[in-house]
């Protein structure tokens, strides 16, 4: 759930980023993991976003990015969930798993709880994979769950965005 500041925010960029895939006649997908749906869910806020969205995967386990998205076990083992090897895995797997033009991808420690000296509270990692390539960085996002999260699905968006050049 958006908290009210963010909301408008968020639904503005959702209308810019489906406007700009329908001129360019593209689609998005999504491979979440601590934002929970909640980019997917901005997009299809969007009415008509089925032109645009092809599909998101929320994938919080290990197993289900392994699964769902063929991120490699040996990659989760030696970098863990949240780092940039595991969110281009997640981005590419999207990709290929749907009829998507555009991907973006996120796993990070939302908190209260999760974090260690190597990766805090509120570091995320994300990857957008779109005709020009593959970009992917990492954010320290600060404040509690909820703003971590909402400020992990404005990032997507507009890097997205971004990416299409809108």
């Amino acid at each position: 759930m958006l908290s009210q500041n963010n909301s408008s925010e968020i639904a503005c960029l959702a209308q810019q980023l489906g406007a700009a895939l329908r001129h360019c006649g593209a689609k998005v997908s999504t491979a979440e993991s601590c934002t929970g749906g909640g980019i997917a869910e901005a997009i299809t806020s969007v009415s008509g976003s089925s032109q645009w969205f092809d599909c998101g995967y929320v994938v919080y386990a290990n197993s289900a990015k392994q699964r769902l998205l063929g991120v490699d076990a040996e990659l989760l083992n030696k970098f863990g969930a949240v780092s940039e090897q595991v969110v281009q895995q997640m981005a590419a797997g999207a990709i290929k798993a749907s009829q998507a033009d555009y991907a973006v991808a996120v796993s990070g420690i939302a908190g209260p709880d999760g974090g260690t000296a190597d990766k805090p509270v509120g570091t995320v990692w994300f990857c957008w994979i779109g005709p020009s390539g593959t970009y992917s960085k990492r954010f320290l996002l600060k404040g509690e769950r909820l703003s971590v999260r909402e400020q992990a699905v404005k990032i997507s968006l507009h890097e997205l965005l971004h990416q299409i050049g809108g």
